[in-house]
C-alpha cells in the first residue's frame, strides 16, 4: 500500500552542497514519524518519477539550490512544461506536467523546499554555510512533517522567511 505521503529528496551526496536534500531525508529517517510518509531519493529528478506521485495526498521534494533568496525557501508546484522537460534531469515542475500529462488529472499538492547551496564540486563535503543552512531546513521540515495538512503547509510558503 502507498503511504499518503512522499518525501523525495535529490541531489548527489558526492558533490558537495548537493547533498542537501538527501541529507535531509536521513534526519527525518531519525526524527519523523514516518508510518504515512514514504522517503524516496535519487541523483536528479526523470520522467519515471512522475509514477511515485500516483495515489498521493501530499508532496514534497527537497532540493539544493543557488538560487535560494533565504537560507531555505518553501514553494507550491504547479506543473509545467519547462526546458527541462526533454532532458534526463527534470525540474519538479515539469515531473508534476507529466503526471498530469499521463494520468490526465491533476498531480497531488507539491511543495519544493530548497535549500541554499554554494559549492558543488565533486569529491568535497558540505561547506560550513549549508551546514546551517540544512540546520535550518531539517528543523522546519520535522514541523511540516510533523502537521500532514496541505493548507497548513500552503500558509507556510507566505511565511518561511528562513
Amino acid at each position: 500500500m502507498v503511504k499518503p505521503v512522499l518525501l523525495f529528496g535529490y541531489g548527489n551526496i558526492s558533490r558537495g552542497d548537493d547533498a542537501l536534500g538527501p541529507l535531509l531525508l536521513e534526519y527525518v529517517e531519525n526524527t519523523v514519524n514516518l508510518d504515512t510518509i514514504e522517503i524516496l531519493t535519487d541523483f536528479q529528478l526523470q520522467i519515471e518519477h512522475a509514477l511515485d506521485l500516483e495515489n498521493r495526498e501530499l508532496v514534497l521534494f527537497v532540493d539544493a539550490s543557488v538560487a535560494c533568496v533565504n537560507t531555505f525557501d518553501f514553494a507550491v508546484l504547479d506543473p509545467a512544461r519547462d526546458k527541462s522537460y526533454t532532458t534526463h534531469a527534470m525540474s519538479p515542475a515539469a515531473v508534476l506536467e507529466v503526471y498530469q500529462s499521463i494520468k490526465k488529472q491533476m498531480p497531488p499538492p507539491c511543495f519544493l523546499l530548497s535549500i541554499k547551496g554554494e559549492k558543488f564540486e565533486l569529491g568535497e563535503g558540505l561547506s560550513a554555510n549549508a551546514e546551517q543552512h540544512l540546520a535550518q531546513a531539517c528543523q522546519f521540515a520535522g514541523q511540516l512533517l510533523g502537521n500532514l495538512d496541505n493548507a497548513i503547509w500552503r500558509q507556510h510558503v507566505t511565511d518561511s522567511s528562513g
